[in-house]
C-alpha cells in the first residue's frame, strides 16, 4: 500500500485519468493490467505483493515484462520512493516512471541519493484538456536488453622459431622463386666451313710461277 493513503479528489481523478491513457498506449506491444485508485487487481512481487498502476505482461498474461507508476506533485518524496520506487526497482524487470514535468528534478535526486535503477522516466503536462508525455531519461542497460555477442577471436600467430643462441626470431615469408636466366646456347660450326663474305687464301708461290713459265715453251717451239 502506498504511503499516501488519501490524495485530494481532483488529484485522484487526473492520476486515474492519465494511468487508463498509459494502458491504451501500452495496450499496442504489451497485454496490461491496471490497479487505479485503492483497487487490487494485479499484484507482483512480494511476500507482501505490490499493486503498482500499470503491469505490463506478455500476451499470455504469465510473464512480468515492465511495470509503471504514476505519480502527482504530492507523491513525489522520500517516502513514496523508499517504499515503492525501490521495490519495484528489485523486480529484475523495466521500471518505468512517470512525474509530473514540474517535478523531474526532485524524482532524478530521489532516485540518485536512494540509488533506484529505473529504466524510464517520463515527464507529463497538462495542456487544457490534453496530455504530453516527453521522454526525460532512459537507462542505457535495462534487465530485458540483450548481451552483445562475443567477438570472435582472431586466429594464433605462428610461433616463433629460436635461433642457435635461443633467441627467439620472428620466421620471415617465404621468398619468390628466383627466375632462371636461360642463356642463349651457342651452335657449334663444322670444321672447315667459311663465313660467308670473307676473303679467300692467295694461291701459293709455286703456283704462280709455274704459270709464268708457260709461255717461255710456246716461244721456243716457234723458234724452231
Amino acid at each position: 500500500m502506498s504511503p499516501i493513503l488519501v490524495r485530494p479528489v481532483r488529484e485522484q481523478l487526473e492520476h486515474d485519468r492519465i494511468i487508463r491513457l498509459l494502458q491504451a498506449k501500452y495496450k499496442r506491444k504489451f497485454e496490461v493490467a491496471m490497479n487505479p485508485g485503492n483497487e487490487q487487481n494485479a499484484p507482483v512481487g512480494g511476500p507482501p505483493p505490490w499493486y503498482p498502476d500499470l503491469v505490463l505482461q506478455d500476451a499470455r498474461g504469465k510473464k512480468l515484462l515492465g511495470v509503471v507508476e504514476v505519480e502527482t506533485a504530492e507523491s513525489v518524496n522520500h517516502l513514496e520512493a523508499m517504499s515503492q520506487w525501490a521495490a519495484f526497482s528489485r523486480l529484475r524487470t523495466p521500471f518505468h516512471l512517470y512525474v509530473p514535468i514540474s517535478m523531474i528534478d526532485v524524482a532524478r535526486r530521489l532516485c540518485q541519493d536512494l540509488q533506484i535503477s529505473v529504466a524510464e522516466i517520463w515527464a507529463y503536462s497538462a495542456i487544457g484538456d490534453q496530455l504530453r508525455f516527453s521522454l526525460v531519461q532512459r537507462s542505457a542497460q535495462t534487465p530485458e536488453s540483450k548481451p552483445r555477442a562475443a567477438a570472435v577471436p582472431r586466429a594464433a600467430a605462428a610461433p616463433a622459431r629460436s635461433g642457435p643462441n635461443g633467441q627467439s626470431r620472428a620466421s620471415r615469408p617465404a621468398a619468390a622463386p628466383a627466375r632462371r636466366k636461360t642463356v642463349a646456347k651457342k651452335t657449334a660450326r663444322p670444321a672447315g666451313s667459311v663465313r660467308r663474305g670473307s676473303a679467300r687464301k692467295p694461291a701459293s708461290r709455286s703456283t704462280a710461277s709455274a704459270a709464268k713459265k708457260k709461255p717461255s715453251t710456246s716461244r721456243a717451239q716457234k723458234r724452231k
